[in-house]
């Protein structure tokens, strides 16, 4: 087993790698490490290298230009690098992507003049979006063994988060939570919508339902991704 010495080189990658487990792909909820959409990481005097790659060469440039803009902004906040240089590599919009990041221009200035052709909108609303649907799923993830173990609608309707079981979910959902602006404290109701309104026993069945079904639709995806990179790298 090879050790890696506690050097300042060594402390700066990893200080690097755990910079991007905060970025995520916005689909799968899931960090770009733990889905192997990392190719490479290095630093060198300070500059931090890091090649992105996806599971194949036409997933979704909104989805990509996320991705990468996130990795480019969380590797630059590390201490100690000074400059950050991301690229997605092998897609078909990585040019354009990687100049507009490069250049810190949003995503409908960095597709204008490419392949993707004239981008309408930037991509707030998108990843709004999806952090909702991530609340969803994380609730079923939550929720679920709850209902498993026996707790009545009545008796979910009424929990907190802090009547919660800890887990990494449970915190996972904090996360959305605080990103959407909904109260994570103990004292939140378990089960809201994605207003942050708090879901009545009468329509707590429905939502559960739906709930599952976007857990449901993250499994499939991100199984379809994992086989895809991996068939395409070799992962």
């Amino acid at each position: 087993m090879t050790v890696l010495s506690d050097s300042p080189a060594t402390s700066l990658v990893a200080g690097v790698w755990e910079a991007l487990r905060t970025v995520r792909d916005p689909e799968l909820d899931t960090d770009v490490v733990s889905l192997d959409f990392v190719g490479s990481c290095s630093v060198s005097d300070g500059v931090a290298s890091v090649s992105l790659r996806l599971p194949t060469y036409f997933c979704a440039p909104n989805f990509a230009f996320l991705m990468v803009a996130d990795a480019h902004d969380a590797v630059s906040a590390v201490d100690g690098v000074v400059r950050a240089e991301v690229e997605l590599i092998d897609h078909f919009a990585s040019d354009a992507i990687n100049a507009g990041v490069a250049a810190r221009a949003g995503f409908v200035t960095s597709m204008a003049g490419s392949e993707v052709g004239e981008a309408v909108d930037e991509l707030d609303d998108l990843r709004r979006n999806f952090t909702e649907r991530a609340l969803m799923a994380g609730t079923d993830l939550v929720v679920r063994p709850i209902v498993r173990d026996g707790a009545t609608p009545e008796q979910v309707a009424a929990m907190t988060l802090g009547d919660a079981p800890p887990s990494d979910d449970l915190r996972r959902l904090r996360a959305r939570r605080r990103e959407l602006g909904i109260p994570d404290d103990d004292a939140a109701p378990l089960v809201v919508d994605p207003t942050g309104a708090t879901v009545g026993v009468e329509a707590l069945p429905l939502h559960l339902r739906k709930a599952r079904s976007y857990q449901v639709g993250v499994d499939a995806n991100t199984s379809i991704c994992r086989g895809q990179l991996a068939a395409r790298y070799g992962v």
